[in-house]
């Protein structure tokens, strides 16, 4: 077992981590920038080494910094969390180069599933149903335009780096396509530093639907059932919930054995999720995988009764896993509605500032992750994520119930916080009876303070 663990990260994934660490015996070394000084994740943690100034260029995505605290520290593992330098191969590789494990896959395995057309065409040729579109990434216009009209249009360029809804245009027709490929090129090289885009058919009104695998290195593969991941808005995930609704006994167990199929002929090790497009009549495509802890790994740990994270720990340690497919039992359901600093009634501008007044919510069936307090300060330079509330009960409605009572008591003053958004979506008929899709949250906004139509 690792004795000392670099956690690559800030806010709450590194105050879970480091909670995780401490069951397992683990010091831990946090990572801050100057605008992080005073942060809960390096109050926690045994130790905590500077990286650089607020700005998160120089300091949580600077690797040399980043890995001198590590070598300093002496550290055996580093847990990179989710976002950040979690699926950055190059990352994982300098780790590796220095003797420092990653808690996480091989870097080659998140440079192949990294690359959207290359993992693309890599479950396609596991027999896993992806969605209809080019072998790869396309050349040029010309290709492009080949590509489209031979699927059908709508058609998305997508990048071949990307994620976030960056790099992402939607062409109706071929026009549309030939207007659009370069400045979908421009922004995927602005982001991710690579300009390749490929093309892929856009599906109607579909779900998205994602599963949780893990694996070790021992050959043991397993699915830990499915996540409701529809509800996003601007390509950014608003609320979770586990298992999904309103999906068929078979079409969740096909989703299961494909993703361990997938998982398997990529030689994946450690927690990793397929995410799947799945359209009115039941079929499901492969969009992506990623290669790393997610955000909404949370609703699965309430379903199943697994702590996810110190699995990541033990088999990044070489250990095998703990439990076999046989041992996830699906017990209940959850739900995870992420409460941003944000002011939903300005466009969802972010509101950085200082808490003047912090309580979470608590009771049977309620959780709360998240590095907020009294007095801390929000910055302007990262993600605007404060706290991730989840609620289980014994059916969906109860869940939705619990959720609601603990908003109400959730309390955070100071900053502007999604949270009244949460309680009018919860609210909503369409979401109460899971008419859920991709273009949910588009189709009942109605923008300015009414947030989400009430029917």
């Amino acid at each position: 077992m690792f004795e000392r663990v670099l956690v690559a990260n800030r806010g709450e994934i590194a105050v879970r981590i480091i909670r995780a660490c401490k069951e397992l015996g683990i010091e831990t070394v946090a990572i801050y920038s100057e605008a992080d000084q005073d942060a809960l994740h390096v109050r926690l943690a045994d130790a905590a080494v500077c990286v650089g100034p607020g700005p998160v260029s120089r300091s949580y995505l600077n690797i040399p910094n980043i890995i001198s605290a590590a070598l300093i520290a002496e550290v055996d593992a580093l847990h990179p969390g989710y976002g950040m330098l979690s699926e950055r191969a190059q990352f994982a590789e300098i780790c590796e180069t220095h003797g420092i494990k990653f808690i996480g896959p091989s870097s080659a395995t998140i440079e192949l599933m990294g690359d959207k057309a290359q993992a693309k065409q890599t479950m396609r040729d596991a027999g896993v149903p992806v969605v209809p579109g080019g072998d790869g990434v396309v050349a040029d216009e010309a290709q492009a335009i080949a590509v489209a009209e031979e699927i059908g249009y709508p058609v998305l360029i997508k990048a071949a780096a990307g994620g976030g809804g960056r790099g992402m245009r939607v062409a109706h027709s071929r026009a549309e396509l030939s207007r659009l490929l370069v400045p979908a090129q421009a922004e995927a090289e602005a982001s991710f530093g690579r300009p390749d885009v490929y093309i892929e058919k856009l599906l109607d009104n579909p779900r998205h639907i994602e599963v949780q695998v893990f694996a070790d290195e021992h050959g043991h593969v397993v699915h830990l059932g499915e996540r409701e991941c529809s509800l996003q808005r601007r390509h950014q995930k608003v609320l979770e919930e586990a298992p999904a609704p309103r999906i068929s006994d078979d079409l969740r167990r096909r989703m299961g054995e494909m993703s361990v199929r997938g998982a398997r002929h990529v030689g994946y090790v450690g927690a990793g999720t397929m995410e799947y497009l799945v359209d009115s009549s039941g079929r499901f495509y492969f969009m992506e995988m990623n290669t790393r802890i997610q955000v909404e790994h949370t609703v699965t740990e309430m379903v199943t009764g697994l702590d996810l994270v110190k699995e990541q720990i033990l088999v990044a340690a070489g250990e095998e896993l703990s439990f076999t497919q046989e041992d996830v039992v699906i017990r209940g359901h959850a739900l995870q509605c992420r409460i941003n600093a944000e002011d939903p009634d300005r466009d969802f501008i972010p509101s950085p500032g200082t808490i003047r007044f912090y309580h979470a919510p608590g009771g049977p069936g309620v959780r709360v992750d998240s590095a907020a307090f009294t007095g801390c300060v929000v910055p302007p330079f990262y993600d605007s994520l404060l706290a991730k509330l989840v609620c289980h009960g014994p059916t969906r409605e109860a869940a939705i119930a619990r959720m609601l009572a603990a908003l109400d008591e959730f309390f955070i003053e100071g900053v502007a916080t999604t949270i009244p958004f949460h309680r009018r979506l919860l609210n909503d008929e369409a979401f109460r009876q899971a008419l859920l899709s991709t273009r949910f949250l588009e189709q009942y906004m109605t923008g300015g303070t009414d947030g989400v139509r009430t029917t």
